[in-house]
């Protein structure tokens, strides 16, 4: 099993940043960040597969950068420029294996409980 762990949410104006974290307990393959927000279906935000690649939604692409440490044991994705539509709870997700990292998304095996992001105009 590999527990998640976030943390770095809060409530912040629009333009500004923050930096979400996510811990995992163990080393993972893949790892990945996701959104939801009310009355909207869950968002890929951005992701590292298992080797390495980064993938970025359109969506936040040139505000977001998705990273991880060298063991891949805790994700990171800074967002900047926040946007009011930004708003939501953030979740992230892991595979433990090749398999659970193959696909777009790739079907992760390990979630995390989340942390919100609500950004004010």
């Amino acid at each position: 099993q590999v527990y998640l762990v976030e943390s770095g949410g809060g409530s912040v104006q629009a333009g500004g940043s923050l930096r979400l974290s996510c811990e995992a307990s163990r080393y993972t393959h893949c790892m990945g960040w996701f959104r939801q927000a009310p009355g909207k279906e869950r968002e890929m935000v951005a992701r590292i597969n298992n080797i390495g690649r980064t993938t970025v939604a359109d969506s936040v692409k040139g505000r977001f950068t998705v990273s991880q440490d060298n063991g891949k044991n805790t994700l990171y994705l800074q967002m900047n420029s926040l946007k009011p539509e930004d708003t939501a709870m953030y979740y992230c997700a892991a595979g433990s294996n090749i398999w659970s990292c193959s696909g777009d998304p790739p079907p992760y095996n390990y979630w995390g409980q989340g942390t919100q992001v609500t950004v004010s105009s």
